[in-house]
């Protein structure tokens, strides 16, 4: 075949290069495949699994009414430790909506082209992992229905919030994280809501996608300010990266407990975050990949290029594993020195052994160019990263707390059916928002699909008329 074909990748050009794409389709071709899905009846595969989402959600439900008619009592926290299940959870999920910022809105800003085929399953992880995050201090709270106590609002009875305490830093960075990711989603919906609209089947679909769209006709002013919104968002989303899960980290090291008062938290947490973000996104993009038949828009590179990721943010949080203990050591203070040690021969040991081989080891796998792109490796390392990752916030939280200053007042920690079952539900009622946004909105962005076919089309163009000149490429 020659290099005029339209189909063959040219060298030197990154938009052809590599596989961005696979195939050559039209505008309408992309329309109907990409929202193919979304049109079409619900088939059996998709009910079973809403059902079994819908049940564990129910178990979520029935957890916290214990929660709130019974009280606190009923989880497994206890005297030293007093945060446990709850606040480790909160962490694991906030850290998971990390990755929706960060290939969305950085990613947009660096005008990298493989973001566009993988943002909205990320935008939308982003809103259902905060939602399930902010559920936890709501419930820890005791009572939940005074949560605006924590809030810096007017108050006629003089309940002002403590505001040097990093716990009420949090309402204020996750309620802005949630805001603006929920407009970043929006906006960036809006589009597609109107390609929806116009291929809908149903008067009834063209009505409620047409109300969403806001009257979206395509004009050049519409892309316009569209544009224009869309960059400003992700401008002001890209600094909530960092922020966020930085505030997160200060509920633990600004506080004097040993295994918590460390500088090294901050981009500890952030590095985490994205590490469990990207392993989370390959867990659920990987089998929708396959369902909603999108494998010509997320191809082996963008496998490629998340599991780089995922080994460059593992090297990271291995880099804060040792600088956490290396602290500890140098410090010299043995009620920190006795906590690491604790760690790899206290009674949690095994958590730390298994959080070291799912967090450390098993992203070096990404190292070989063809596993990084294995369906079936790629899944199970990420699910194992999920889990590596939920563990470390563990030891964090437990850990620390079962072994503080008093030794006479040290205690092992036993989660209840209530802690499992809070844990489980908020996984459930991840995944079924996670099914219903496959459902009803494009999975991936139409629009963006739609402009990066015509960038590949024109380098090709471009390549094959340097070509044909005297002195170009044969």
């Amino acid at each position: 075949m020659s290099t005029a074909d339209p189909q063959v990748p040219a060298p030197g050009d990154p938009l052809t290069e590599h596989p961005i794409l696979e195939g050559r389709h039209s505008d309408r071709a992309y329309s109907e495949s990409l929202l193919a899905f979304v049109h079409r009846p619900a088939g059996r595969t998709w009910w079973a699994l809403l059902g079994l989402g819908l049940a564990g959600t129910t178990l979520l439900v029935v957890a916290i009414c214990v929660t709130l008619f019974v009280g606190v009592g009923t989880w497994g926290n206890n005297i030293p430790v007093a945060w446990a299940f709850g606040i480790t959870n909160f962490v694991w999920w906030i850290g998971i909506g990390h990755a929706g910022t960060l290939i969305s809105a950085i990613l947009l800003l660096f005008q990298e082209k493989w973001r566009g085929s993988i943002n909205r399953f990320a935008e939308a992880m982003t809103l259902f992992a905060v939602t399930c995050a902010g559920l936890f201090p709501l419930l820890h709270l005791g009572r939940p229905w005074k949560f605006y106590w924590l809030v810096p609002y007017p108050s006629s009875l003089r309940v002002w919030p403590q505001f040097r305490s990093p716990l009420t830093w949090d309402i204020a960075a996750v309620g802005t994280y949630l805001t603006v990711s929920l407009l970043f989603w929006f906006v960036g919906l809006i589009p597609d809501l109107a390609t929806a609209r116009d291929t809908a089947k149903t008067p009834r679909a063209r009505f409620w996608y047409g109300l969403a769209s806001l009257g979206w006709r395509g004009s050049a002013k519409h892309w316009r300010q569209w544009r224009t919104g869309y960059l400003l968002l992700a401008g002001l989303a890209t600094p909530l990266v960092v922020s966020v899960h930085t505030i997160v980290s200060f509920d633990f090291a600004v506080a004097q407990l040993p295994g918590w008062h460390t500088t090294i938290f901050p981009p500890y947490f952030v590095a985490g975050a994205v590490f469990s973000g990207f392993a989370l996104v390959i867990t659920l993009l990987i089998p929708a990949r396959k369902a909603l038949g999108i494998e010509h828009v997320v191809t082996p590179l963008h496998l490629d290029n998340m599991a780089k990721v995922l080994m460059a943010t593992g090297w990271m949080v291995a880099y804060g594993y040792i600088q956490e203990h290396f602290f500890a050591w140098f410090s010299g203070n043995p009620f920190e020195m006795h906590a690491t040690e604790a760690e790899f021969f206290g009674p949690y040991a095994p958590l730390f052994w298994m959080q070291l081989f799912c967090n450390v080891l098993v992203p070096q796998l990404f190292w070989f160019s063809r596993l990084r792109t294995n369906v079936g490796v790629l899944w199970v390392a990420a699910l194992l990263i999920n889990v590596g990752m939920w563990t470390e916030r563990f030891l964090i939280v437990v850990a620390s707390l079962s072994m503080d200053f008093l030794p006479s007042s040290w205690a092992a920690y036993r989660p209840t059916w209530v802690d499992w079952s809070l844990l489980g539900g908020s996984v459930a009622f991840f995944g079924t928002a996670f099914l219903l946004f496959l459902k009803f909105v494009p999975a991936v962005s139409v629009s963006e699909m739609k402009e990066l076919q015509r960038e590949v089309d024109a380098s090709l163009q471009f390549r094959r008329e340097q070509g044909t000149r005297p002195g170009g490429a044969p």
